[in-house]
């Protein structure tokens, strides 16, 4: 018997710590599809099939991987996928209760479906989306945090506004005219 896993989440963008996750989780079980969840509650940065399409080019390299998109509850896509678990990734100690209080939820509503924690890699504990979209929002590099491609279309999100960034990509080959001119005055003692 094949077991699935549902690796549920918004994924916007999806990060470095994301594809841990959904690496770890594809050595574990026979199948494991990414759900991107459409969430009408929140403004993403990105579509649901812009977000599909990173996921899909940063694990094409899976074999046992599929990529999907749901609305509702995730039990209930799970069930409706016949998926015997779903995936979470761990960070910090607020991530458990919160998961854990999900996961009894979700055991309440649907007793054959397991939710399986992983803690998420060291050098992944402090990543998640929020904090990507934060650094790019600010002009910060991201390039270590989330795929290359994934970083180049947040760049150009972003470059509109951020001159760093959009010098940092080839979507933008001449920097953004500086807002304020320089200082003409030289320092002391040089002429």
């Amino acid at each position: 018997m094949s077991v699935l896993a549902i690796y549920p989440g918004s994924f916007d963008p999806v990060t470095l710590g994301h594809l841990d996750i959904i690496e770890r989780g594809c050595k574990l079980f026979d199948q494991v599809i990414v759900a991107v969840l459409r969430n009408p509650n929140k403004t993403p940065l990105f579509t649901v099939p812009d977000r599909i399409e990173q996921i899909r080019r940063s694990t094409q390299h899976l074999s046992n991987l599929e990529v999907d998109s749901f609305d509702g509850l995730t039990i209930d896509y799970a069930r409706m996928r016949r998926a015997s678990a779903l995936l979470r990734g761990l960070r910090v100690l607020s991530d458990f209760e919160m998961e854990l209080q999900m996961a009894h939820t979700n055991k309440t509503l649907s007793a054959q479906i397991e939710t399986v924690f992983l803690a998420t890699s060291n050098e992944y504990s402090f990543l998640s989306s929020s904090l990507v979209k934060e650094i790019a929002r600010f002009g910060g590099a991201i390039d270590h945090l989330v795929p290359n491609h994934v970083a180049v279309d947040i760049y150009q999100c972003f470059a509109k506004t951020h001159p760093a960034s959009a010098q940092t990509t080839a979507l933008a080959p001449t920097p953004l005219p500086l807002t304020t001119e320089p200082s003409q005055e030289k320092p002391p003692g040089r002429e």
